[in-house]
């Protein structure tokens, strides 16, 4: 086991593991670290925790030290220099002619480099961009380009929820999302209703597919046969939000009813659980008013 703490350098970035070493970091607290780029400030968001070796990506960096007040106006002043920074980027491509959208632009803390993060739809040539900015910031320049997800991450704003977008505000990580996953939970397949402002399936797809997963190996598909306290039924529908199912079952009148219990509560006799569904089989809802939302969505602004 290793004693570390985890660092974040952007508000809902990914969580980097350091070393403490010799120094009292607290959560909280700005820290100075050195990275694979360099210099970097950032917070820890995870104080002291012991985690296994095979957690650790090595060589396990050190903690150098918290930051200063010196270190934090310098930081301050870094994000400012971005600013002026993004505007003399935007003017220079508008003057190369590039086909590319500046999305971000980022001073490592010790500035010997500058990383201007972009999005394209093929490969941009763009050496002498590149060229301009070195001549003007006189230090290292990175052109990154970045996935429309990662875009969203770095602009934020609403997602169809109506509340801040998961990714800018909370998400370190992107987990993969399929189209799997809205079927298993019963939604439409429309496109333009399960997709965020990003034009991709919406990350929250992923948080409770495990529960549903779970629930469906259990929950009888229509058609089965149960056994229950009314007798043995067939299945009519099945709910997996109430975990229950709806069964036709003969009184003893011979008159057919219909009950509904819950999937703990029966057992099955014939038939097959739902389980998973097989991604072949699914097929996207579209209607002509959807198609045009969804090729402006991918239209080059």
């Amino acid at each position: 086991m290793v004693t570390v703490v985890g660092v974040r350098f952007k508000s809902a970035g990914k969580i980097y593991y350091f070393s403490p070493g010799e120094n009292d970091i607290k959560k909280g607290d700005n820290v100075i670290v050195e990275t694979a780029r360099g210099i970097e400030f950032g917070n820890c968001v995870i104080g002291y925790k012991e985690v296994s070796d095979d957690k650790i990506v090595p060589p396990l960096k050190s903690v150098i030290r918290k930051a200063s007040e010196e270190d934090e106006n310098k930081y301050k002043e870094n994000k400012s220099k971005e600013k002026e920074a993004f505007e003399i980027c935007m003017s220079k491509i508008e003057k190369h002619n590039l086909v590319m959208k500046l999305i971000d632009v980022e001073y490592t803390f010790d500035n010997n480099k500058i990383i201007f993060y972009f999005t394209a739809e093929g490969r941009v040539d763009f050496r002498e961009l590149v060229k301009d900015l070195a001549a003007i910031f006189r230090t290292r320049i990175e052109l990154r380009q970045i996935g429309v997800r990662d875009e969203a991450k770095m602009l934020g704003g609403l997602g169809p929820c109506g509340r801040p977008m998961c990714c800018s505000t909370h998400l370190g990580d992107f987990a993969p999302v399929s189209i799997k996953m809205a079927k298993e939970q019963n939604l439409s397949l429309n496109p333009t209703k399960i997709s965020g402002i990003c034009g991709r399936l919406m990350c929250c797809l992923n948080y409770e597919q495990s529960t549903y997963e779970g629930i469906r190996k259990k929950l009888p598909k229509v058609g089965a046969i149960v056994q229950s306290e009314y007798g043995n039924g067939e299945v009519v529908s099945n709910s997996v939000v109430k975990e229950n199912i709806k069964i036709r079952v003969k009184g003893l009148d011979g008159e057919e009813t219909i009950k509904e219990v819950s999937i703990d509560e029966v057992k099955l006799l014939k038939g097959e659980f739902e389980g998973t569904i097989d991604e072949s089989e699914i097929k996207l809802e579209f209607v002509e008013e959807d198609e045009k939302i969804i090729k402006d969505l991918f239209k080059p602004d």
